[in-house]
């Protein structure tokens, strides 16, 4: 059995868009011309592809024909490129990245190479420790994580690692730790947080002999917003040295924490994403420190 990759796409326009009549008026088709697809490509299959929620979200099985129906459109466009013949609409080119990576370094390099290749970029924020995922889902093409381990079907190489310290205002110090950042005084001087998920601040007071659970905490999940958070004396918290630079801040002491960071993408020969590629890494390269 093969999948048509007109229907792979379809569905994976459906996903894109939500419901079955954005991805129609996105498709330049009728709704009922999407619904017909859809039915002809589960029958293909014998699976159930769509969950129809709002917005629609793909079965598991779905996942894997969206992953599919996206490369090709990868590989279409870099055929129509190869060719000279001008795209209509170019499928965007789907990169997962950390908030902290997309506030310091990366849109430079995605800057320098991406208008010479005709394409465009869909960024998704999320957590490095979560980029894979998306990338195993076929949501992503690529992606900024903390996973060394290649995802299935996927290429990776080590960018460096992004060194973090405890700092905080100078204000911030002088009311909150004046004899220093002891655990006493960590368990009642305010910290910041980007999420739920940041547990940067937490891995720290557990290496300087602090309780993790006891500093009250604020949320400021925007990663410049969170140093200014810090620089404004809202909380201590833990940046990298980029977003230091420019601010009055006081080092905590403690350790400096390291976040080894990978780039993965589809294990396709896309000229685009190979370009895309080559000026992360090499933005990596001079950004932070080797892995």
């Amino acid at each position: 059995m093969k999948i048509p990759a007109d229907l792979a796409q379809t569905l994976a326009a459906v996903v894109d868009e939500g419901s079955l009549d954005a991805a129609a008026r996105a498709l330049h088709v009728t709704q009922s011309a999407v619904s017909q697809r859809l039915a002809t490509l589960e029958r293909l299959t014998g699976q159930v592809l769509l969950v129809r929620s709002r917005p629609v979200r793909p079965t598991p099985a779905g996942e894997a024909v969206v992953r599919f129906g996206r490369q090709v459109a990868l590989l279409e466009a870099d055929a129509a490129s190869a060719l000279g013949i001008p795209a209509d609409r170019p499928a965007p080119l789907r990169i997962a990245v950390n908030a902290d990576s997309l506030a310091t370094w990366l849109l430079r390099p995605l800057a320098d190479v991406v208008p010479g290749l005709g394409a465009t970029v869909h960024l998704r924020r999320e957590d490095e420790s979560y980029t894979a995922e998306l990338l195993a889902r076929g949501e992503v093409v690529a992606a900024v994580t903390t996973r060394a381990a290649a995802v299935p079907g996927c290429a990776v190489s080590p960018l460096g690692r992004m060194r973090y310290r405890a700092v905080a205002a100078p204000a911030f110090v002088t009311r909150w730790l004046p004899d220093g950042a002891t655990p006493a005084a960590l368990a009642v001087a305010p910290v910041v947080d980007f999420d739920a998920r940041d547990d940067l601040q937490g891995r720290w007071l557990s290496a300087v002999g602090a309780d993790p659970a006891a500093a009250p905490r604020h949320r400021v999940p925007s990663s410049t917003e969170f140093a200014e958070a810090i620089a404004l004396g809202l909380g201590w918290g833990l940046l990298p040295e980029s977003q230091r630079e420019g601010r009055e801040l006081v080092a905590l002491g403690g350790p400096e924490l390291d976040v080894a960071l990978h780039w993965q993408q589809w294990r396709v020969q896309s000229a685009s994403l190979t370009a895309i590629a080559d000026a992360v890494r090499a933005a990596a390269a001079v950004s932070f420190s080797s892995p």
